[in-house]
């Protein structure tokens, strides 16, 4: 959905207008499903960070002012709903189920396939801090820019870079030989 499509609906939102409020949530949940759960790994938590997140939208659709992106708006919500909601948890658990989850669109590892590379490169990054496979997961599988990244994770530009930095040659040391050079 264009930019521009979405303002119109995020003001229709502000007037209280349910149905464009219920567009918007269409627009954004298969997109915030798939970056919280390669975050936070938990199906159940993700889902209510979700639901936490869009009710701020509806909420408080009148605190954005077009500073940023109407995205990275919602995701910088998103991204911190998720760290909160990270530490209100007891010991973390992984979702060993995760990859068997469906979900509402496609994404890059459906288009892709299960092949040897791809399940290699997840391996990898499941290894990864939670900020340094954000930085790669923001950049990679929602194709935002550092300017954003540092927006949604309330950091400096250069703490991005180095977190990426970090995140690359983490994978190329874990991914030696010729998927090294991929990445």
């Amino acid at each position: 959905m264009a930019d521009q499509a979405e303002l119109r609906l995020l003001a229709l939102v502000r007037a209280g207008d349910v149905a464009a409020f219920e567009e918007l949530y269409r627009v954004y949940h298969p997109r915030l499903t798939r970056f919280l759960l390669r975050f936070i790994r938990r199906p159940q938590l993700a889902e209510e960070v979700l639901n936490d997140t869009l009710m701020v939208v509806w909420e408080r659709a009148d605190s954005f002012h077009g500073a940023s992106k109407l995205s990275t708006w919602i995701f910088g919500i998103a991204y911190r709903k998720a760290m909160k909601g990270a530490h209100r948890q007891d010991e973390p658990v992984e979702d060993r189920d995760l990859d068997g989850l469906a979900s509402e669109a496609d994404s890059p590892e459906d288009v892709m396939g299960q092949n040897k590379a791809q399940i290699l490169l997840k391996l990898a990054m499941n290894e990864l801090s939670p900020d340094h496979r954000m930085v790669l997961d923001l950049t990679y599988y929602h194709e935002m820019g550092y300017r954003e990244i540092a927006q949604i994770m309330d950091c400096p530009v250069d703490t991005v870079k180095t977190r990426m930095f970090h995140a690359r040659r983490h994978l190329k040391r874990r991914l030696a030989g010729e998927l090294a050079d991929w990445v």
